[in-house]
């Protein structure tokens, strides 16, 4: 069957510079157009003439297992996005089209909303108008009465969080309120940077609307928009160095134990004050070793892993010890650097989400 009129959505997105999960592609008589007047990419053209000519079948199919999706992808480029097949882009009754221009305004009028308050963001100045919409159609809207909690302390953080309107408070264990957050101020981000687990916990204290982020995309945002990683990057400095001094183990010589600062921190703590050395951890089983130049990292060992793979699997370490020396040999001045540290630091966060998805 030839699909001369279809509506087709982006499912995944791997450093695509275009496009984002939830762009919809819209064919119409042979002709492709994309929402909100992104440009159109010709080799996304051509994987799509290749799909709308191909002899496999569009629509999802139901199999004895439930039902099976057929997915497309375009990777000829530095990125990778995939897509399925959504729709006709056709409706048979006046009724079912008035019904699709109401859905398309209610969405409109929500982004809007969230666009207009995002705008006036510090952190999302660096965004065009085009991005920032993008942002917006990843965000939720969620809804809290008084005295509701929204984060608690010592689970993993699931979403990064911009408070609409209402108050929002962050209280320690003891009950002790240490912070208001009101419209325009954002929340959860430090557990989704670090990899901890969150502290204190946040209560709605009184009824709240929120702009929610899932984790997974906001490591998506910032990839996708590295500029945005430097304000985050500033959070996560003076969060390390809050815990350095928090944990009372950090000497001068820097050695402590990841239950006190873990190797994000410790990672982010080094690279912030450009600093040379080496620092050495020694786990129940094995042990691993790390050096920077200038603050960047030119070699990592871990195990049988070496380079990125070793950096990756050192993030996601909770236990363990590790000792920092000053200074390098005139041969490991020599190394080259192994990627941009906060690209090598943002890609060894989303692993260990896949990871812990995949687990779940």
């Amino acid at each position: 069957m030839e699909y001369r009129n279809a509506v087709f959505i982006v499912t995944e997105e791997h450093a695509c510079p275009i496009y984002n999960v939830g762009d919809e592609f819209i064919v119409h008589e042979s002709t492709l157009t994309i929402e909100r007047n992104k440009e159109v990419c010709l080799m996304l053209v051509q994987e799509m003439l290749k799909t709308l000519n191909c002899s496999r079948p569009l629509r999802p199919r139901f199999t004895q297992t439930g039902m099976r999706r057929t997915k497309f992808e375009c990777g000829g480029c530095t990125g990778l996005i995939r897509f399925e097949y959504k729709k006709e882009n056709a409706y048979s009754t006046l009724q079912m089209n008035l019904l699709e221009v109401a859905k398309k305004r209610a969405k409109n009028q929500l982004i809007e909303d969230f666009f207009d308050l995002l705008r006036e963001m510090e952190l999302f100045e660096p965004l065009d108008d085009f991005d920032l919409q993008d942002l917006a159609l990843l965000m939720k809207l969620q809804k809290f009465s008084a005295n509701k909690v929204i984060i608690e302390a010592g689970e993993l953080g699931t979403h990064f969080y911009v408070v609409l309107s209402g108050t929002v408070a962050v209280v320690r264990e003891d009950n002790e309120v240490v912070a208001e957050i009101g419209p325009g101020d954002i929340f959860g981000e430090m557990s989704l940077l670090s990899g901890e687990l969150t502290y204190p916990s946040v209560y709605s204290k009184t009824a709240v609307q929120l702009a929610a982020l899932k984790a997974k995309d906001f490591k998506h945002v910032l990839s996708r928009y590295p500029i945005l990683q430097i304000f985050f990057y500033r959070v996560l400095v003076n969060r390390a160095q809050v815990n350095t001094i928090r944990s009372g183990n950090i000497s001068s010589g820097m050695s402590g134990d990841l239950e006190d600062i873990n190797t994000v921190e410790l990672f982010q703590l080094i690279n912030s004050g450009g600093k040379t050395g080496k620092v050495q951890f020694t786990f129940d089983a094995s042990q691993a070793l790390t050096l920077f130049n200038e603050g960047e990292i030119v070699y990592c060992q871990y195990g049988e892993l070496e380079g990125k793979e070793a950096i990756f699997s050192l993030l996601a370490k909770q236990k363990g010890s590790f000792v920092y020396t000053k200074g390098l040999t005139q041969e490991e001045k020599k190394l080259p650097v192994l990627g941009g540290f906060m690209g090598l630091v943002m890609e060894g966060l989303r692993r260990i989400d896949e990871e812990q998805e995949a687990g779940e």
